[in-house]
């Protein structure tokens, strides 16, 4: 089968009941997203769950919309034509998904802006590992510490490509995503991402490198020369990698 918008199909069914088994999704509210041939979408239903899809490809709605005839027509199955970074997204409980790999850090944000009980996702492993890198190694970024201060990311299982169809030439993992407040006070949530943001775009150079660097375009140039006076020379003098989900709550706290 042709693999649509980036999208390769599960077609290891072992795989698929192990990821529709990883959460209890019995008279749950499920979000899929990216259900493509609809195999995940039938081991979701056949567990009792209340599924919305929401797929990009016109062609795959049809045949879902086919497929699963009986299903939509008891209420059981949604399938909505969208795409997922942006589209309306209704209320629910889990999400249960093959993300797309293109928009895998899109749709992981706007996920856990929204917030759910737990997220069964797979991703390309690359992905995955960057995402469950601890804060103060070397393969740190701003995923894992975006991810890391809003959840619990647990790796559940790796699949090879020759689980799917058409191959594809990386390997990829199934994570669970628990949602959590942040460890640490963050005093304003939007400026904690600015701040992680501007660091990691600026990675190799010491912290007050990356915030003077940053002045005008991402950080206000009075809030930097604050920030600048106030935080410790063992800070300042950092590499972001180097740095915890700790250090980067007390950069964003000062007034």
């Amino acid at each position: 089968m042709k693999a649509y918008h980036d999208q390769h199909f599960l077609i290891d069914q072992h795989a698929i009941n192990r990821i529709a088994d990883l959460a209890d999704v019995r008279d749950k509210k499920v979000l899929e997203i990216g259900p493509g041939n609809g195999a995940l979408t039938r081991a979701l239903l056949e567990r009792g769950a209340k599924v919305h899809a929401i797929e990009l490809d016109s062609i795959l709605v049809e045949q879902l919309n086919d497929r699963f005839s009986s299903e939509i027509s008891s209420g059981q199955l949604v399938v909505q034509h969208g795409d997922a970074t942006r589209c309306p997204i209704p209320p629910f409980d889990l999400s249960v998904s093959n993300l797309p790999y293109s928009a895998s850090s899109k749709i992981t944000f706007r996920l856990l802006d929204i917030g759910f009980e737990v997220a069964v996702l797979m991703y390309q492993t690359e992905f995955a590992d960057r995402m469950m890198a601890p804060a103060g190694s070397k393969d740190c970024g701003r995923l894992s510490i975006m991810v890391q201060t809003y959840a619990i990311v647990q790796q559940a299982f790796k699949l090879p490509p020759s689980a799917f169809s058409p191959r594809p030439q990386v390997n990829s993992t199934v994570l669970k995503i628990f949602p959590r407040d942040p460890i640490f006070y963050i005093s304003d949530r939007r400026l904690y991402a600015d701040v992680v943001r501007a660091l990691f775009s600026h990675r190799r150079k010491t912290v007050r490198n990356c915030l003077k660097g940053s002045t005008g375009s991402m950080l206000s140039g009075p809030w930097v020369e604050r920030v600048l006076k106030a935080l410790p020379e063992e800070i300042l003098n950092s590499r972001p990698e180097a740095l915890y989900l700790e250090d980067f709550a007390t950069i964003t706290n000062i007034a």
